[in-house]
């Protein structure tokens, strides 16, 4: 019997008969890649940033200015990274005073007081002003006219009062925009509801497989766009090994410090898959903590499943489906790009960046029979969401070997949230 063991170790032990053919996946194995302190790759990064002046050389003493960070949905060590960054801000002459930090929640929950200052850290908590980004709130947003491609930009207005913008982030492949990082700290980080589901639905017209850790796609290419008008001027961003450690950090300029950040994360998180397999397990570790997330899983098997084969996706949800966005979720359920279009352009769903949620999924869902195991999405929500909820791993791979009419090929992708896999076309891919 085959015994797999994920990173999430709650699930419990995996066991697959020996008759199955088994392949497991596992990013952030790049050789002697070394893996140093992030203080000391922060630091090394902004002494010599790509294209682009030090960052204590761009700034003025009277220059007001916005520190840009990420949630706990993220990885990045923000209260590693930030002394730093916050140290050449002070050595060009900029007083605290006219420092902002600001969390870019893209749509996601707040943060609470005390996970801002478990994310920034005791002593930048209490010198610095900490803001969650207000996504939800009109009166926190100014409009910028629109992109050239017709993208309404709705961004926080404490980017309009802002001299300088810095962005810190990390880099891992994404769904949506090919990598996350660079000018994601903008759009959808700090942007209103609008201008993300304009970006978000433009993805849902493309696979993950065409998406997927391709950085230059157009929907990353108009999130850079918006981050430009809205005056992102430098960015800091990790990227880290499965473990969470760092193995590189990139400064400079937007776009391309951003580039030269997603070569390595390809390295790190891209896998050769052996082509594609008749069931395909995925853990949505390390992101997981609510279904919106932990679907990004569920991308990367959709890249490795046979059409019509079995996705089984193990995600915690330990805050459920969504804090932001449950109650139209639980509504219309998954459902393919062409009837979820039909409720938007008829006026039932209003909300875009949901609409590209759904369409997203329900075309994985389309794709292959999926089940989904986790303790924090109960069966009757599965029923209403068109996904299905089995109770444990070992029961999930039961049905799926009752659906599958062959000796099945099993793949497994640890850390499937993070994986990029990269299908082997002499074999099938």
């Amino acid at each position: 019997m085959a015994k797999i063991l994920f990173a999430n170790k709650k699930f419990g032990e995996l066991v697959l008969p020996d008759r199955l053919s088994v392949r497991e996946y596992f990013p952030g194995r790049v050789g002697n890649t070394a893996v140093a302190d992030v203080d000391d790759l922060t630091r090394d990064a902004l002494a010599r940033p790509i294209a682009c002046q030090p960052l204590k050389a761009m700034l003025k003493p009277s220059d007001r200015v916005l520190v840009l960070i990420d949630d706990n949905s993220r990885t990045t060590p923000v209260d590693v990274m930030l002394p730093s960054i916050l140290e050449q801000i002070a050595t060009a002459g900029v007083p605290d005073a006219q420092v902002n930090i600001l969390v870019a929640l893209g749509t996601h929950r707040p943060l609470d007081d005390r996970e801002l200052r478990r994310r920034v850290g005791d002593r930048i908590y209490t010198r610095f002003r900490v803001l969650n980004h207000e996504w939800y709130n009109p009166d926190s947003l100014h409009n910028l006219g629109k992109t050239d491609a017709g993208t309404e930009i709705w961004v926080n207005k404490l980017a309009m009062k802002a001299d300088f913008i810095i962005g810190l982030g990390h880099i891992v492949p994404h769904r949506v925009a090919g990598y996350s990082g660079g000018g994601k700290i903008i759009q959808p980080g700090i942007s209103g509801p609008a201008t993300t589901g304009h970006t978000h639905w433009l993805s849902a017209y493309y696979s993950a497989a065409e998406m997927l850790g391709q950085p230059d796609n157009s929907v990353r290419q108009e999130m850079e766009e918006v981050a430009r008008r809205v005056g992102l001027r430098f960015i800091v961003n990790v990227v880290q090994d499965s473990n969470g450690k760092a193995v590189g950090v990139f400064a400079g300029d937007p776009v391309k410090a951003h580039r030269e950040g997603c070569r390595l994360a390809a390295k790190v998180y891209g896998v050769a898959v052996a082509g594609q397999a008749d069931i395909v397990i995925s853990e949505a570790f390390p992101t997981e903590s609510e279904l919106w997330l932990a679907t990004k899983a569920l991308q990367a098997a959709a890249v490795v499943v046979k059409p019509g084969g079995v996705i089984i996706l193990a995600a915690e949800c330990a805050e459920g489906i969504s804090p932001s966005h449950e109650r139209i979720i639980l509504e219309h359920g998954f459902q393919p790009l062409a009837e979820v279009a039909t409720l938007v352009s008829s006026g039932v769903i209003t909300d875009v960046n949901v609409a590209s949620y759904l369409a997203r999924v329900g075309n994985i869902l389309q794709l292959a029979r999926c089940f989904l195991v986790s303790r924090g999405v109960t069966p009757m929500q599965g029923a209403k969401m068109k996904f299905p909820v089995v109770e444990s791993l070992n029961a999930a791979v039961e049905q799926a070997l009752r659906l599958v009419n062959r000796q099945p090929e099993v793949a497994v992708l640890h850390h499937g949230s993070e994986i990029l896999p990269i299908l082997d076309k002499k074999n099938g891919g």
